[in-house]
């Protein structure tokens, strides 16, 4: 993939391919990254508040274009009149530049999941009176997503706050998002992504048709009520020819329950019989639906779930995308609950594939004056590791109130520096 630089937005220019880094909704272009082809697209652009925005040189018009460096340091020279900074203070710069760094992108993810949420929900509202408007709705929606994933540079995993939207449509957006990050790393073809993404987005319409109380599965349900609750399946592929899904989103709809050992439903369908999108959907509706089951006390954490998945389960998974979700996930996936080689406990708040072991932890430091917790990103502190995962209910009362473990888990990714990619170790 070719590099991406900073330009001013009044520096921008017909032929400049630019990636605009807001919410797909905040701007009227089809998709976040083309090829300027007007004055007036550059109008609009600067009518978007942005002050600066990424562009690809080398997707742009052979024309140059000056463009302003994205270093901070060289943004902001120190001149000579400047006094000298202790090495302390500039520790505790540095940190808190990392710090607001990480808030930064972590709002950015908030902003564009809620974004998306509000979609998805516009979209099932219309499916009844308008299916094929949904249908088209959706599909964009998955478009847009993805677009967002085919930029430069890694995407990393991110855990969000508690989400704000109803299961469901949360649900549905974890799904989505870690199928497309999946696929996306597992290199399937772009037409396949968007398929993948509207079925994704999709896969669980058939329960709108269901009583409130066997839209979630439970172990007190009757026979009926199991009866009813798989029939979700069977409801959904109906609502999908409704509104004219594609053949491969269909798929995903109708074997989202499936598995590889013949277990799923409703057909007991093996793997050979289960189309490959849908052999992604399925295995993460799975995860997600361990990390937050309909009882929240049920809910193991991400890396239990994995280690489940992983440990008594992976029978039931095509083996190269369960190796890729491991790889892409990380051993310890974000929302983990963990101690530290010495002895302190933290919670993983983001991952990049390329390092599995080394992720972007916030740590409970009873050593601090300060109550906020420590944000460390254990790539860059070697000595540094994760000692083992934990329960949330295994914290010591003070680094449960710091940490706050999350009661539900959501994920959205933001974008990493390109870094040379390391093969993950077997989970164990």
């Amino acid at each position: 993939m070719s590099a991406t630089a900073m330009v001013a937005v009044e520096d921008l220019k017909v032929g400049m391919f630019v990636h605009l880094d807001v919410g797909w909704m905040s701007h009227p272009f089809p998709l976040s990254s083309f090829k300027i082809s007007s004055l007036e697209q550059i109008e609009v652009i600067r009518g978007l508040g942005m002050k600066q925005l990424r562009w690809s040189p080398e997707r742009s018009d052979p024309e140059p274009v000056a463009a302003e460096p994205t270093d901070a340091a060289s943004a902001q020279p120190v001149t000579p009149a400047e006094r000298p900074v202790d090495p302390a203070e500039a520790a505790r710069r540095a940190e808190a530049a990392w710090i607001e760094q990480q808030q930064s992108a972590l709002r950015l993810c908030e902003r564009q999941y809620m974004e998306a949420c509000r979609d998805l929900r516009k979209i099932t509202d219309r499916m009844g009176a308008e299916p094929q408007q949904a249908r088209e709705a959706a599909e964009q929606l998955s478009r847009a997503m993805l677009d967002k994933m085919l930029v430069e540079g890694d995407l990393c995993v991110r855990l969000l706050g508690e989400p704000l939207s109803d299961r469901a449509t949360a649900h549905a957006m974890n799904v989505t998002v870690i199928s497309l990050l999946l696929a996306r790393s597992l290199q399937m073809a772009e037409a396949d992504l968007l398929d993948l993404g509207t079925g994704a987005l999709l896969h669980d319409i058939g329960k709108l048709a269901l009583p409130e109380r066997v839209r979630l599965p439970r172990d007190d349900f009757s026979t009926a009520e199991h009866a009813l609750y798989r029939d979700h399946v069977a409801q959904g592929v109906v609502q999908g020819q409704r509104m004219g899904l594609k053949p491969a989103a269909l798929l995903v709809l109708a074997q989202h329950h499936e598995f590889a050992d013949g277990t799923g439903f409703p057909r007991a369908s093996k793997l050979e019989s289960q189309s490959v999108l849908a052999r992604v959907v399925a295995m993460v509706n799975l995860y997600d639906n361990l990390c937050n089951a309909a009882m929240p006390s049920q809910s193991l954490t991400p890396h239990e779930a994995l280690s489940r998945m992983f440990a008594q389960s992976r029978n039931k998974f095509d083996v190269t995308i369960l190796s890729g979700f491991i790889r892409l996930m990380g051993i310890y996936p974000p929302g983990s609950v963990v101690q530290l080689s010495d002895d302190r406990y933290a919670t993983v708040m983001s991952i990049n594939a390329a390092r599995p072991l080394k992720p972007r932890v916030q740590v409970y430091d009873p050593s601090r004056s300060s109550s906020r917790a420590l944000h460390l990103d254990l790539e860059q502190t070697p000595d540094l590791g994760i000692r083992r995962s934990l329960r949330a209910d295994q914290l010591p009362a003070a680094a449960a109130e710091c940490l706050a473990p999350r009661l539900r888990v959501a994920y959205f990714f933001d974008v990493e520096p390109v870094t040379v990619a390391a093969d993950a170790p077997a989970l164990v």
